[in-house]
């Protein structure tokens, strides 16, 4: 059963506060149902007990000073305040055991690998959709599908090249998937800026702890990406594509260029020429090999997409089909992270690798579908619905926190538009401590760990862990008053190994 303390008398409290810490009916991370800590969370509750309160506002302090003074940040569109906003950082950080780690590391590979074969299929010879394993006009009828992909050539079948599945940890204790990321997933940095905080946070408890390394990231990204033309370039030129300065991730998109080593380009950088791709330098035209684009699929070439972008090159996408450039992610992965076509993941992976999913999905019902359909205007109190193609947050309604009028027009929108969302049960996040305000609280999170697929697949040991901050949020976006904090992935050393004693992410 997940955590229940019901009173004050009854919570654990930390010493270096007297806050009283109530998990309440979610899992909690750091304490088990009846208030002990878990055997992993022992020597960072430890430390964290002897510090005093000003000593934790002082390191709160010292890392949002470090997040400002290194330009993390990140944009909010239509904000009534400053436009950048460095992105709110807990110090404290999730830990994960390795055993519930290496479970989660099979599931998403396993995950990523069937959706590479999707892709790979429904842009080929559509055999799961001839046996109608999933339905033809949802996938073909995705906005996110692209028919200029048919039949075209990608180096090792491998569209994702860059993943960030979205999980959640529910209140018997168990990890699923709520959604995947394959189009131009962002958090990545955030990963690796939290970890820095978090080792100079506390740096003794960090080294004794065993925590798994996740600094290579970059370099383990840029041996993807050059692993995608490997087969025709020794020694392939990447870049990294850009919106500009105004995208709400661009501090992503400079930091992982400038630790790749590689240049950051915008698409007036660019220039095709006889179907090959060259970006302006100050000595001449270099060619470039592979494009890590963080530009979505409309905007990368006017001629074959939106003939009114300004972001992206003329002729690149024709560069593409003629295979003298690769674009990673490939353009049209969307259609494999559409919030409806994630209803059908564990059907696909059962079609293509004949085996059950280790990690489950959330139950989703499709609007399309006119008895699903009943069932969610009928419970929107309960439910938490969300547009197919929509990201960070926007377009979601939380059915019990919403108002009655909220609920009302989102029934008009459902009923105008069936096809165009999905439902969701409204699952109780686990929660860790934060602190705020003074004072250490729980608040709900989820994990967004980060797959790399080229010649081979990696899943870093590691994950942006986003932070719901205000009181009894579920909504852990950044652009929905989300944070986010590190997450210590354990080594099977360091002693801590199974941490909760059962090793597949239950109770104890």
């Amino acid at each position: 059963m997940a955590a229940k303390l019901q009173s004050l008398d009854e919570a654990p409290t930390l010493p270096m506060t007297g806050a009283a810490y109530l998990p309440g009916v979610a899992y909690d991370e750091m304490f088990a149902a009846g208030g002990d800590v878990r055997a992993h969370y022992a020597p960072l509750q430890s430390r964290m007990a002897t510090l005093g309160a000003s000593a934790l506002a002082d390191r709160q302090k010292t890392l949002e000073r470090s997040f400002l003074l290194q330009g993390i940040t990140f944009t909010v569109y239509g904000a009534g305040s400053a436009t950048e906003r460095i992105i709110p950082t807990d110090l404290f950080p999730r830990i994960i055991p390795a055993a519930e780690w290496a479970r989660i590391e099979s599931g998403l590979t396993q995950r990523l690998q069937a959706l590479n074969m999707f892709l790979a299929d429904i842009y080929g010879e559509q055999k799961i959709l001839m046996d109608g394993v999933v339905p033809r006009e949802l996938v073909l009828g995705a906005p996110s599908y692209r028919r200029e992909m048919q039949n075209l050539y990608v180096p090792h079948k491998s569209y994702a090249n860059v993943c960030g599945s979205d999980l959640i940890r529910g209140q018997d204790g168990e990890f699923a998937v709520l959604e995947d990321n394959l189009r131009v997933p962002s958090g990545v940095s955030y990963m690796l800026a939290n970890r820095d905080a978090a080792k100079r946070t506390f740096p003794g408890t960090y080294r004794e702890a065993g925590v798994r390394p996740v600094e290579r990231y970059p370099d383990l990204l840029l041996a993807t990406l050059k692993s995608m033309s490997a087969d025709w370039r020794s020694d392939p030129q990447v870049v990294v594509l850009t919106p500009g300065v105004y995208n709400s991730a661009y501090y992503e998109h400079a930091y992982l260029a400038r630790l790749m080593g590689v240049p950051l380009v915008e698409g007036r950088d660019l220039v095709v020429h006889d179907n090959m791709v060259y970006m302006r330098t100050t000595t001449g035209l270099r060619r470039v090999d592979v494009i890590y684009r963080r530009v979505d699929d409309d905007f990368i070439d006017p001629l074959t997409f939106r003939r009114d972008s300004s972001l992206g090159a003329a002729g690149l996408f024709n560069a593409y089909r003629a295979g003298n450039v690769v674009i990673c992610n490939a353009p049209g992965t969307g259609v494999a992270d559409d919030k409806a076509v994630y209803a059908f993941v564990p059907d696909i992976i059962r079609y293509y690798l004949g085996e059950d999913p280790i990690l489950p999905n959330i139950e989703t019902y499709l609007c399309r579908e006119k008895s699903q359909l009943s069932h969610v205007l009928d419970n929107l109190d309960k439910l938490v619905v969300k547009a197919v193609g929509a990201s960070g947050g926007y377009g979601m309604l939380v059915g019990p926190h919403a108002s009655a009028q909220e609920r009302a027009d989102f029934a008009d929108a459902l009923k105008a538009d069936p096809a165009n969302y999905i439902a969701q049960p409204t699952i109780q996040l686990s929660t860790a401590p934060c602190l705020v305000d003074g004072r250490i609280e729980p608040r709900h999170v989820d994990l967004r760990p980060f797959i790399l697929c080229g010649e081979k697949t990696i899943v870093t040991p590691g994950a942006l862990t986003r932070v719901a901050l205000k009181r009894g949020s579920l909504v852990v976006n950044s652009s929905q008053g989300g944070g986010s904090k590190d997450t210590w992935v354990l080594a099977e050393e360091n002693g801590h190994h199974n941490g909760n004693g059962h090793g597949k992410g239950g109770p104890q």
